[in-house]
């Protein structure tokens, strides 16, 4: 089927009764058919060719709907097969560099603030614990 370039619903019929068209009319004529009944034949077959034009042109445009909105379907579900694609790579990402830095990634126990200070002993003390050593306190 050809593609349809304008819409036959704006299309106007043409006025067959001037001088442009007297050759057809003169060609129509006979003795059962008078000039006034040429034009209006003529009028009968142009509004019956652009009803069909406006059929087909009605075809035509649910035809180019469906092939937009299947366009359309096409493209989203290209665009979220790449959203995926992207996500799975960042995820990808993400996990090797928590395996790389296990440590940096180690989750942190919510203790709160401890309420009594602890005590440490200074550093000599702790050397002459660790020696075995007497301690006065």
């Amino acid at each position: 089927m050809p593609h349809i370039h304008s819409d036959p619903n704006l299309n106007v019929c043409l006025d067959y009764n001037l001088e442009d068209f007297e050759n057809t009319q003169a060609q129509l004529v006979n003795k059962n058919t008078t000039a006034e009944q040429v034009v209006q034949s003529l009028r009968n077959i142009w509004l019956a060719n652009n009803n069909l034009e406006k059929h087909l042109w009605q075809q035509q445009a649910e035809v180019d709907r469906e092939e937009r909105a299947h366009q359309q379907c096409m493209e989203e579900d290209k665009q979220e097969h790449l959203n995926q694609v992207h996500i799975d790579e960042e995820e990808d990402v993400r996990k090797e560099e928590q395996k790389k830095n296990k440590f940096k990634y180690i989750l942190i126990q919510n203790l709160g603030v401890p309420d009594n200070p602890t005590v440490t002993p200074c550093s000599y003390a702790l050397h002459k614990l660790d020696k075995g050593e007497y301690l006065e306190l």
